[in-house]
C-alpha cells in the first residue's frame, strides 16, 4: 500500500486520503463507496486524513486494503462511488502534499557510519566513541514538512543550502521502552526524507555547543507517500527495519549521490527503541535515517561548495519509495 495526501489542482486546499496505483491516484473515500456497492464491501467507515487512519488503528487499516483488493482488475478511472464521484484521477491531475502534512514529532537521526565519517574528517576529527554505543537524534520542526514538487524557499540568511539523502518511518503504534524487534511492529510505513540544511548557520550554532537549530527547522521534504512493509518484505535484510533498497540523488538531472539503505548502522529498529526510551512513540511521529554515505554536498564538495541555488532541482530516490522532487525557491532579502 502506497498512502499519499493529495488534492485536485483546481481545489488544491482541499486535501484527500488516497492511495498511489500505478500512475493513478485513488481516492480512499470514493472508492470505499464503489466497493460497497459493487463488490458488496461491509458498510463501514474510512478516516479522512492519513493521521486519523493512524489513530483508527489496525482494524481501519485492514478495511483500507479490502477496498484496495476490490479494485483489483478494474479500469479504476472509470470507476465511480456516490454522487458519481470518480474514484481514481491520473497522477498529473493530483498536487501531492507531505503524505503526514504535520507530524506529531520529528526525531532525525545520525545513522550512516559512512556519512558520520565524512563529515567528521572535515572537521579533521574521529567517529567518537560514544556514536557507536548509541543512536542519537535531534528534534526538527515538525509544522515545517514539505511535498513532493513544492518549492522549498531558499533560506535569506544563508547562502550554503544543502540537501540531505534520507528515508523515514511513520508510528502507526504508540509504545513506550520498546525492543528493536517490538519497535519494527510499531511502525505504519516508510517515506523519502530530504533534511534541507543552511550549512553555514549550522556550522556557527554547532559551534556553540548546540544545534542544529536554524540550520535545519526552515524546510523538511517528506513524500512522495508513505509504503507499507509488505511492499518491501522481499528486500528485507536479517536487521529490523533494513532493506536492501538503492538509493540515489540527482541535482537538475545529473546524479550526485549514491547508496544503499542495508549500509545504515543503526536500523529502524535500534532507532525507535531508542527514541522510546522513557518515553512514548506516539502514532504520527516520524523518524529519520540520517544521511546516507555521499548523501549531500557538505560530503561531495568536503564542506566548501558550490551550494544549491534558486532554481535548482532536487530528486532523491529509493527503490519502491519513489521519487521526491523540489525546486529551490527565490531567496528573499535579509531585509523583507
Amino acid at each position: 500500500m502506497r498512502y499519499a495526501t493529495f488534492a485536485l489542482r483546481e481545489t488544491p486546499h482541499q486535501p484527500r486520503l488516497g492511495l498511489a496505483v500505478g500512475e493513478a491516484m485513488v481516492d480512499l473515500a470514493a472508492a470505499r463507496t464503489w466497493a460497497q456497492g459493487a463488490r458488496g464491501l461491509p458498510a463501514e467507515s474510512l478516516p479522512d486524513s492519513l493521521f486519523e487512519l493512524l489513530l483508527a488503528g489496525p482494524n481501519a487499516w485492514d478495511y483500507a486494503r479490502r477496498v484496495a483488493e476490490a479494485l483489483g482488475g478494474e479500469d479504476l478511472l472509470r470507476l465511480k462511488g456516490a454522487h458519481r464521484s470518480p474514484v481514481c484521477f491520473p497522477l498529473e491531475q493530483v498536487l501531492l502534499y507531505p503524505p503526514l502534512p504535520r507530524a506529531m514529532s520529528l526525531r532525525d537521526f545520525y545513522a550512516f557510519e559512512a556519512h558520520v565519517a565524512a563529515a567528521h574528517a572535515i572537521r579533521g576529527r574521529e567517529i567518537s566513541e560514544a556514536w557507536y554505543q548509541m543512536p542519537v537524534f535531534y528534534y526538527c520542526n515538525a509544522h515545517s514538512l514539505v511535498g513532493h514538487d513544492e518549492t522549498v524557499p531558499h533560506p535569506a540568511y544563508s547562502s550554503a543550502l544543502d540537501y540531505e539523502l534520507e528515508i523515514a518511518c511513520l508510528i502507526g503504534r504508540a509504545g513506550r521502552d520498546l525492543s528493536p524487534e517490538q519497535a519494527v511492529e510499531h511502525i505504519f510505513g516508510y517515506t523519502i526524507l530530504n533534511d534541507w540544511s543552511a550549512r553555514d548557520v549550522q556550522r556557527r550554532e554547532m559551534s556553540v555547543g548546540l544545534g542544529p537549530a536554524k540550520g535545519k527547522d526552515f524546510a523538511t521534504s517528506l513524500g512522495p507517500w508513505v509504503v507499507t512493509s509488505d511492499e518491501l518484505v522481499e528486500r528485507a535484510t536479517d536487521r529490523p527495519g533494513v532493506y536492501d533498497l538503492e538509493m540515489l540523488a540527482r541535482v537538475n538531472g545529473e546524479v550526485r549521490s549514491r547508496g544503499n539503505w542495508k549500509d545504515i548502522h543503526y536500523s529502524f529498529g535500534e532507532m525507535i527503541a531508542r527514541a522510546s526510551q522513557e518515553v512514548f512513540v506516539f502514532p504520527g511521529d516520524v523518524i529519520g535515517s540520517g544521511t546516507v554515505g555521499t548523501g549531500c554536498l557538505l560530503e561531495l564538495t568536503r564542506g566548501e561548495g558550490p551550494w544549491l541555488m534558486p532554481g535548482d532541482v532536487v530528486e532523491l530516490e529509493v527503490e519502491r519509495l519513489g521519487v521526491l522532487r523540489n525546486r529551490v525557491g527565490d531567496k528573499k532579502s535579509k531585509e523583507t
